[in-house]
Parts: C-alpha cells; structure tokens; sequence
C-alpha cells in the first residue's frame, strides 16, 4: 500500500465529506443547543463516558489483540458520522438537534480523541510499540474535522445558490468515499481479513448494538421525548468510522488499527436500519394499544 498517496488523499476526502456537513449547519444550530441542553449533556455523556467504558470492556473480555484494541477504542473516541442525520431523517428523529449533536460532536472530538487513543495506546500497547500523537497531529485531526465545517458554513452563508448545487454531488461523493476506504483498507489486509473477522467482528457488533441501544434507551429512562431520543441513537450509533480509518491510516500508518473501523463499517448501516424500523414499529404498535 502506498501511504503517501494515503497520507494525502484521505485527509483531502474527509475535508471534502466535512465540507458538505457545513454547508448543512448555521451559527442558529448551535445556538438551538440552549433549546435542548439535557439532550445534548445527556447524549454526550453516553458517547465519551459509557460507550468508550463499553469498548474497553470488550477488548479485556474478549482479549483483542494489542493494535485491534487501540483501533475498536479509536472508533469508540470517534464523533457521529454526518449519516446519523440521514437516519433521523428516515425513522422521525429530531434533526435539529442531530445537527447540533453533529457539530457539537466535531468540536469535543478534536480534545477527546488524542486523550483517549494516548490511554489506549499506553494501556493495550508495550513501550516499544507505542504510538504517539503529537501536538501537530492532534492539530491535524483538529482542522480535518473544525477547518471544513467553517469553510462549509460561509459557503452557505455567502453562497446560497452554490450551496444548493454543492450539496447532492457532495452526499454521492461521501457515499462513494465511505464505500472505497472500506473496500481500501480491505483490500490492504485481504490475506488477514478472515482473521480480523474472527477476532473483531463479534466486538464490532456487539459495539454497534450498544451504541444504537445506549444512545436510545439511556435518554429515554432519563426523559426524554421518543423523537430527540432517537436523534441521539442515531448520532452515537453512527460513528465516523471514515475519521477512525483515515486517523489510523494517515496519523498512525497502521491498517491493523484501521480493521476495527472497516468492520464497524459493515455492520452499523444495517444495525441502524434494524433498529429504526424497530423503535418505528414498536411506538406504532404502542399507539394503537391505546
């Protein structure tokens, strides 16, 4: 694998996919978090403090291997993908506060992420094994998720007009990227894709269910509507596997990392579906009950 070419083109796609997130977002979203501070407190909660617990427990008790264990904490460190509002689009969230998870998301992942994977790193992995993330790394994974969102904005604010034709071409070329870094990172470890399966596939998607299950159910036993409770599975059932991989291939240089990601990948689009059409069928049931 060329990891110059990586290096380079993967930061480059995901500032392109982050672009696109932006011209969806105004200075109002983020002021609307005043309007729904629980939802947002409580689903951040969930995202940084259970469900990174939830990944760690995973890789003790199933013994991953060292470099599987920092990559499936990688995910779990990682923001909701931009997708999850495509999901709460589809199965009756509130995508206003998807958006407002979705940038606020953005900005606490650029602390977040290097504190965690530098535990992990140190925790999974032996001395002379350790990777470390320096502060211009973690200024780089700063401006792949804060710089374009900015530049996305002020295209919407400016350039109304462009940002209606920016927008399609953008949503296909996400989709398109998502697709080739898994079928890129797969293709990288094809002579040991079975064995990651093995080994990390059961922790991917026993992650991915808790994440869509946590993400509901937590916010609901604590109050809140069915509708921002789904918006908040949606955003921490919806990782940005995209960053964990680019993050792992570009900042780390490990495709071993990268596997975790390119699993949960597979997984989490079709546990998303289910699950929507579960809590969808479920309420329906519900309110012809009474």
């Amino acid at each position: 694998m060329n990891m110059g070419i990586i290096t380079v083109l993967l930061p480059l796609a995901l500032a392109i996919i982050m672009i696109g997130l932006g011209l969806e977002l105004t200075l109002n979203d983020f002021k609307r978090v005043s309007k729904h501070p629980k939802a947002v407190l409580i689903a951040l909660f969930c995202q940084l403090v259970i469900l990174v617990g939830v990944a760690f427990l995973l890789c003790k008790v199933l013994s991953l291997p060292a470099l599987l264990a920092v990559g499936l904490m990688l995910l779990a460190a990682s923001p909701g993908g931009s997708t999850a509002n495509l999901f709460s689009y589809l199965f009756k969230g509130d995508i206003a506060l998807n958006i407002s998870l979705t940038a606020i998301n953005s900005v606490v992942a650029a602390i977040t992420l290097p504190l965690i994977m530098n535990f992990s790193i140190l925790h999974f992995m032996q001395e002379n094994q350790q990777i470390t993330l320096p502060l211009s790394k973690i200024v780089q994974v700063f401006a792949i998720i804060i710089v374009p969102v900015g530049i996305g904005m002020l295209i919407r604010h400016y350039a109304p007009k462009l940002t209606e034709k920016l927008n399609k071409p953008l949503r296909i070329f996400a989709i398109v990227f998502l697709i080739a870094i898994i079928a890129l990172a797969i293709f990288a470890e094809r002579q040991n894709i079975a064995t990651y399966l093995t080994q990390v596939g059961l922790a991917t998607a026993i992650f991915c269910a808790c994440s869509l299950a946590i993400g509901y159910f937590v916010p609901r036993l604590l109050g809140i509507s069915s509708t921002q409770a789904r918006a908040c599975a949606f955003e921490i059932g919806i990782h940005n596997s995209t960053l964990a991989m680019t993050i792992a291939l570009t900042v780390m240089a490990n495709t071993t990392i990268a596997m975790p990601a390119a699993v949960y990948s597979i997984f989490m689009y079709i546990f998303a579906a289910a699950f929507g059409f579960m809590i969808t069928r479920t309420k329906q049931a519900t309110e012809q009950n009474t």
